[in-house]
């Protein structure tokens, strides 16, 4: 009894009629702020879903785009090599000489030919280049044998990298040509025990002593990528360094001879109608350089757009002063049949270059002349 009349006494200003629905009323505040959070939540949450799921829809889309581009940007390609081959089969029917002067060799007439390609969007390009300009890296040495020098080509290639030196002599000033082309000579040469050339070669023993070791070859090179694996041959001297050529642009793997029994020779003739200027005074003699110089202008020389000069047989000895210019006619040649086609697709500001190397040969069923692929690459 005493202790109901004290809580009495407490509580005697307490309105209990209104106690209970206050503290009801906080409950309920507090709950509709913490669903206004999670309502928030929520939103932010399917506002992040979307924003992702149509980043990833656009990204999606651009992937598709970019893929279609790419798959159409080389059919463009493809198409412009076709276009070169027909042009390079029409050519073989109509001369057994190929030069400078002729259509494949004229980016104008080049262009003309590939109007016939029409394309909603997009352009392409086209060259051609004759391999058999270029000196052939595997007649360094003499094959099948594949075992010893071919001395006149061994004289080329010593006067091909001083020409070289003598153009950049900064850059090349620690390229020993005798210690590149001794290198050379020993990565292609076989049947000689592995015996080092001169004293500047290297064989097996110098490549599995390097920090990566790998074996030389001991036999042809299949791409020009494979001399930088050389003792001696920088990537920049093979590819060239600020704007100056390197010795990849005048120096070829093709050019073989089927010998027989999966066996062959490299002729290593060069075709004095298309070779470039350092080539050209590859050619020539020590101390007949100069005369490169004029042979290459006789070549080019027009009146009224059209060629002046003729290249029949020895037309390098017509030019001035170059009748005993001293190129042997065992390294050269004016035919060939092997091309280096490079077409350049261009659409919606992305660009696919694809190289392809072809040689013509005639078919022998029909006696027909095609247009056989040696290599594909898209750049």
């Amino acid at each position: 009894m005493n202790r109901l009349q004290g809580f009495i006494s407490r509580h005697k200003n307490t309105d209990f009629r209104t106690r209970i629905p206050t503290t009801m009323h906080t409950i309920l505040k507090h709950n509709r702020g913490i669903a206004l959070l999670i309502v928030l939540a929520v939103i932010t949450l399917l506002i992040t879903a979307a924003l992702e799921l149509n980043r990833r829809a656009r990204s999606s889309v651009t992937a598709t785009m970019v893929l279609r581009d790419q798959i159409t940007l080389t059919q463009m390609a493809s198409s412009g090599i076709q276009v070169a081959m027909d042009i390079l089969i029409r050519d073989k029917n109509e001369s057994e000489t190929d030069s400078v002067q002729e259509d494949w060799a004229d980016p104008e007439k080049m262009a003309d030919f590939l109007s016939v390609l029409s394309f909603d969007d997009g352009s392409v390009t086209v060259t051609i280049q004759d391999e058999l300009a270029k000196i052939q890296i595997n007649a360094l040495v003499k094959f099948p044998g594949g075992k010893d020098f071919n001395e006149p080509q061994r004289l080329l290639w010593a006067r091909l990298l001083h020409i070289m030196i003598d153009q950049d002599t900064e850059s090349m000033e620690d390229v020993e040509p005798v210690g590149i082309i001794n290198s050379v000579k020993d990565w292609l040469d076989s049947n000689d025990n592995d015996a080092i050339t001169g004293l500047t070669g290297a064989e097996s023993d110098y490549y599995e002593g390097l920090d990566q070791p790998y074996p030389c070859k001991n036999g042809p090179f299949g791409h020009l990528d494979e001399l930088a694996r050389v003792k001696g041959i920088t990537p920049e001297f093979l590819n060239g360094l600020g704007g100056i050529q390197g010795l990849a642009r005048y120096i070829t793997v093709y050019g073989a001879t089927d010998a027989g029994n999966n066996k062959f020779t490299y002729d290593g003739k060069i075709n004095i109608n298309t070779a470039e200027l350092p080539v050209i005074a590859a050619l020539l003699p020590e101390g007949n350089e100069e005369f490169a110089m004029a042979i290459y202008e006789y070549r080019q020389e027009k009146s009224d757009d059209k060629f002046v000069n003729p290249l029949n047989k020895n037309w390098y000895m017509n030019c001035p002063g170059c009748r005993d210019s001293g190129i042997k006619k065992e390294l050269i040649t004016t035919a060939s049949d092997i091309f280096r086609i490079r077409a350049s697709a261009t659409l919606h500001g992305v660009k696919t270059v694809v190289s392809a190397v072809v040689r013509r040969e005639k078919e022998k069923k029909s006696g027909r002349y095609q247009c056989k692929i040696l290599s594909w690459q898209t750049l």
